[in-house]
C-alpha cells in the first residue's frame, strides 16, 4: 500500500504493541505511520525519497514517541497476515 507525497509522514516504533507482542506471543504491528488522517500500521516500511531522523525528548508526539522519521516523501508499506 502506498501514502502519497507531500503530506507530512511521522514513523516510529509502537512501543505499546511491541511489548503486548513479547508478553502474549502475539503479531501486532510494530511500526506506525502517523499521518494527518490517522495512524497507520505496517510490518515493514519502504520510504521513496528525503526523510529526516528527529530526535525530541523535551516534545515528544502525542502517542509518547521521543524519536522518529520524519518525511513528506512517498512511502509504501505492508501489514503480514494475521495468524490465525
Amino acid at each position: 500500500m502506498t501514502l502519497p507525497k507531500n503530506n507530512i509522514k511521522r514513523i516510529h516504533v509502537n512501543q505499546h504493541h511491541l511489548r503486548a507482542n513479547r508478553k502474549d506471543g502475539g503479531n501486532r504491528p510494530v511500526l506506525t505511520i502517523q499521518t494527518s488522517k490517522g495512524p497507520v500500521y505496517a510490518d515493514h516500511i519502504d520510504i521513496k525519497g528525503e526523510s529526516s531522523l528527529v530526535f525530541r525528548p523535551e516534545k515528544p508526539l502525542p502517542c509518547g514517541a521521543r524519536i522518529w522519521i520524519e518525511t513528506r516523501a512517498q512511502v509504501n508499506y505492508t501489514r503480514r497476515k494475521a495468524r490465525g
